[in-house]
């Protein structure tokens, strides 16, 4: 099995437009956008927060769905290969405000600044803030979004971090809240690193699951505890550390005009189960770059036009930011459709 080719459309780097390119995330829709425009001949220097290219297919995905070496290997042919050039640790915003994977930003660039210096900039920054419900307890030492819990896992699996600033899981009782893709990957992770309990509440049923009843299957033959029809109420702290979580019963509404069953809570059905960590794996939103005037719908997604251009006038956006959170795949794609569009942009438009 070899790497993943970001540059498919081509073998070696065509003759130069003399146009540049600057694209502000590193994941699935931005390296696949910066393969295919080093493929038309433009030059392309990518900016990212974290500390090596990749994106969440480094850093968020375990390894068991995406191969560490195969991601490596694709950003590593556009840079030697198509000469990319990539600017690691470096943050693009007009503020300062912290999301999850900050951790690495060692240098901040002016947002403003890039539309100024490049002939078109495509913003392919992604999801990286997660939704925590509003609950007693959610500030209890213990309590994790699931990307920040999973992204510091594969920081210290890829050598960023060491192994003493993780979460130490060995042992320990994990709760995870949620049923996507990224709650199966932390129960998973959980069960990897040796916990010795993980539990799983979804407040739908395995039917509604949106990994899948078949990933939640294999997880329960693994020994996760599966909790369906139950919502968290309440976590309870000792000593400002998570001890136990309550959840109540629900049963499910008949479809509402979404066609979606809404979980109801059932009074009185109220239990509690002790646990060290609570991960919520409830849903992210898109982070766009901060403070940018660009026009954002109400779930903070960054409205595009047919030719994924913004608000703004040769800036283009790709992939989760642009579509809210979804599949590589689809990230991918969604990369490459804006890139043609940034192609043809640049040859007629911007001459």
């Amino acid at each position: 099995m070899n790497g993943m080719r970001f540059a498919f459309l081509c073998r070696e780097k065509p003759s130069p437009t003399g146009k540049k390119v600057a694209i502000i995330g590193a994941g699935p829709a931005g390296l696949s956008a910066a393969g295919y425009l080093v493929c038309h001949g433009h030059d392309v220097h990518v900016y990212d927060k974290l500390p090596e290219p990749g994106g969440l297919m480094l850093f968020g995905i375990p390894e068991f769905r995406i191969p560490i070496y195969r991601v490596r290997e694709g950003y590593k042919e556009l840079e030697n290969v198509f000469e990319v050039k990539f600017y690691p640790n470096t943050k693009v915003s007009f503020g300062d405000e912290e999301e999850e994977g900050d951790d690495f930003v060692k240098n901040v660039v002016d947002f403003n600044e890039l539309v100024q210096n490049y002939d078109a900039v495509l913003i392919a920054t992604g999801t990286w803030k997660s939704f925590i419900p509003d609950i007693e307890g959610v500030e209890l030492e213990g309590v994790y979004p699931a990307l920040g819990y999973l992204f510091r896992i594969k920081s210290a699996k890829l050598g960023h971090l060491d192994w003493s600033e993780v979460v130490p899981i060995e042992g320990k009782r994990v709760m995870v809240i949620g049923a996507g893709h990224t709650a199966v990957d932390a129960a998973m992770e959980s069960l990897l690193l040796g916990a010795e309990k993980v539990y799983m509440s979804y407040r739908r049923t395995i039917r509604e699951a949106p990994a899948g009843a078949y990933e939640i299957n294999l997880l329960q033959k693994r020994g996760v505890k599966w909790l369906e029809l139950t919502v968290p109420v309440r976590i309870i702290g000792e000593n400002g550390k998570v001890k136990a979580i309550e959840l109540q019963k629900c049963k499910l509404s008949e479809p509402d005009e979404t066609g979606r069953k809404r979980p109801i809570p059932i009074e009185g059905s109220n239990f509690q189960i002790d646990v060290d960590y609570v991960i919520f794996a409830v849903g992210q939103r898109p982070t766009p770059p901060k403070g940018a005037e660009i026009a954002v719908d109400k779930k903070g997604r960054i409205i595009v036009d047919s030719r994924h251009m913004t608000s703004i006038e040769g800036v283009f956006a790709a992939g989760d930011v642009a579509t809210g959170p979804s599949k590589v795949g689809r990230a991918v794609l969604d990369g490459l459709l804006a890139a043609e569009s940034m192609h043809h942009w640049l040859m007629e438009v911007r001459k």
